[in-house]
């Protein structure tokens, strides 16, 4: 069987996505404590929280677009505060651009460039990611040969939108594509479900959820993926 292009999922899969965003909802909240300082006073981190909420819940339409609900969230918070409306409209594109600067300053995984980069040399690699990383903003760039968010389909991860993009922009069929991800639902269900093979990333050695079968493979660290790779392949 020849495989000949592996898609990524981004977050949890190519680097842990918790610190990033704590350092970037600190330098988003340094920015507004700076130049909208009413907009955080009287907001503790609970209280601030429910309001995302409220924001989520009012406007469902922004649910598979995370950029755009964050910068509506950071316009709604400077309207409450007493912001002018423009105030309040070029406040809360600042605030999100100090927060996505600083949201790609993703720290890889330590094996994962080289990785990417061996890979890249026999197969076409993509990124399908639900958040709003850009691939194309990392240390990764020169690998990738196309990328997919859940913003630019409208959909989120396991909808099959984005693995249709996948076969789509590539022109291959969908068991000679391998995705790779740490979800088990949006990604290895999403992606099994429309008949690539996959690669569970596990590095929290969970046990499998649920009922069903598991990915083709399963790895802890990325350094086992060319191995598994090859499992497939020879499995098939």
């Amino acid at each position: 069987m020849a495989i000949s292009v592996i898609t990524f999922d981004l977050d949890n899969t190519l680097w842990d996505v918790g610190p990033v965003i704590v350092k970037a909802e600190r330098a988003q909240q340094q920015w507004l404590l700076q130049y909208r300082p009413n907009a955080v006073a009287g907001f503790d981190q609970e209280a601030l929280l429910e309001f995302k909420k409220s924001v989520w819940r009012r406007h469902p339409e922004l649910f598979h677009h995370i950029s755009q609900m964050r910068t509506q969230m950071l316009y709604e918070l400077q309207i409450v505060a007493g912001y002018s409306e423009e105030e309040a409209r070029v406040g809360a594109q600042q605030a999100f651009d100090v927060f996505f600067v600083e949201r790609h300053k993703v720290e890889f995984y330590p094996e994962a460039l080289g990785i990417l980069e061996l890979l890249a040399q026999n197969y076409t690699l993509g990124a399908l990611t639900n958040g709003n990383a850009d691939i194309y903003k990392t240390d990764a760039a020169e690998y990738f040969d196309f990328a997919f968010s859940a913003e630019d389909m409208g959909a989120s991860k396991p909808d099959p939108a984005m693995f249709q993009a996948a076969i789509k922009q590539t022109g291959v069929a969908a068991e000679h594509i391998i995705h790779v991800g740490d979800d088990p639902d949006h990604d290895i269900r999403g992606a099994r479900d429309i008949g690539m093979h996959t690669v569970w990333v596990n590095t929290q050695r969970r046990a499998w959820p649920g009922e069903g079968d598991s990915a083709d493979c399963e790895i802890v660290t990325l350094h086992q993926l060319p191995d598994a790779i090859d499992h497939i392949v020879d499995a098939h």
